[in-house]
């Protein structure tokens, strides 16, 4: 019986796309992307509203979608991964009816570069986040 495989040295992501570090954890193209262009459909663990209570204080408290009114997500893929910046270079819709989080591109995004959305949706919304930024 032959050994199982190692795991990858990080996760898989999308193609055209890789995890790497900034101040952190973050997502950066591998190849060009068009402005409009379609970065990633993410899939997503929606859950009720009512437990982000039980996830204030945890690591998973910074990285939950709004979904709707009586809920809230986690984005599966690269799809957590993405840093704030305003303005972003990407934004991303919810999608319902296949309960995936689709990002694209707001903005030509050349190859190497960090792929960021704002966290409170508009890509160029100036609000402040809750969290120190660089």
């Amino acid at each position: 019986m032959a050994p199982a495989p190692e795991p990858p040295a990080s996760p898989t992501a999308p193609p055209g796309l890789r995890i790497g570090t900034t101040a952190g954890r973050g997502v950066f193209a591998t190849r060009a992307f068009a402005s409009g262009e379609l970065l990633e459909r993410a899939a997503v663990v929606v859950f009720e509203r009512a437990f982000t209570a039980q996830l204030r204080g945890t690591v998973l408290d910074d990285y939950w979608f709004w979904w709707d009114d009586a809920h809230n997500a986690f984005a599966l893929g690269c799809g957590s991964l993405y840093n704030h910046a305003a303005p972003a270079n990407a934004r991303y819709a919810v999608e319902p009816a296949s309960r995936t989080l689709a990002f694209t591109a707001v903005r030509a995004i050349a190859a190497g570069e960090e792929i960021t959305i704002n966290y409170h949706g508009a890509p160029e919304d100036p609000t402040p986040v809750w969290f120190r930024t660089a």
